[in-house]
């Protein structure tokens, strides 16, 4: 009987950062899903912008630019309507056929893909490859769909807390702006931010620049 305690405690929400969750997630599934020698997390946003943010080998990434060159593959397609996608043969997958030949030439065998999320027409996946023809099987699937719901959990913990700590960033860096307004020409908390938005206006700059500038000097320019 199969036990999936190693691989999913591995990914324990909220201990750690977004990129060590993300590597952590797929690291775990090279060693939890049978017939997995490669993984990956990709990330499609409006459906046409493809990046991987996380990978356990060089080759994830070969395969996902196959996908962003020829505009086909699992991610670009039927992941957004089914929870799961399994290309048993890439040198005889018919589906994505430019893609396929791509991957096959990578030296990828079969494929496993397991949708993360789907937020309009932003969609996280995890992919797992084997260098062999029809590596994964129906266990493969039913472990891999369990380990990417609890991956699933785990990313989008790890993404709520990496919003929550730029957002207290950005209004600490704010707060320092507005101080250091308030010190040099003596006026009060609403009038430092009324010149920051006013900046941020005229410049056609974000506020967090325009504060980031105040405190840091040298970290951008104005003049764009």
């Amino acid at each position: 009987m199969w036990r999936c305690s190693w691989g999913l405690g591995a990914l324990s929400p909220g201990q750690d950062s977004l990129e060590d969750t993300l590597r952590g997630i797929v690291h775990a599934a090279v060693g939890t899903v049978p017939g997995v020698k490669y993984a990956g997390v990709s990330v499609v946003e409006g459906r046409t912008t493809m990046s991987t943010p996380a990978a356990s080998d060089e080759l994830v990434y070969k395969v996902d630019e196959a996908q962003i060159d020829f505009h086909e593959g699992p991610c670009i397609d039927v992941l957004y309507e089914h929870r799961t996608v399994r290309l048993p043969n890439m040198a005889e997958e018919q589906r994505w056929p430019q893609f396929a030949a791509r991957a096959a030439e990578l030296g990828v065998g079969s494929m496993l893909s397991f949708q993360l999320y789907v937020t309009g027409d932003d969609l996280g996946a995890l992919n797992l490859y084997s260098g062999h023809a029809d590596a994964f099987t129906d266990e493969s699937e039913q472990i891999g769909l369990l380990f990417a719901t609890h991956a699933a959990v785990a990313m989008a913990d790890a993404q709520k807390l990496a919003r929550m700590s730029r957002a207290m960033n950005t209004r600490d860096l704010i707060g320092q702006a507005k101080g250091i307004l308030m010190g040099r020409h003596k006026i009060t908390g609403d009038q430092a931010f009324a010149v920051l938005v006013r900046a941020s206006q005229h410049t056609n700059t974000k506020l967090v620049e325009v504060a980031e500038y105040l405190v840091h000097p040298d970290a951008l320019p104005l003049d764009r």
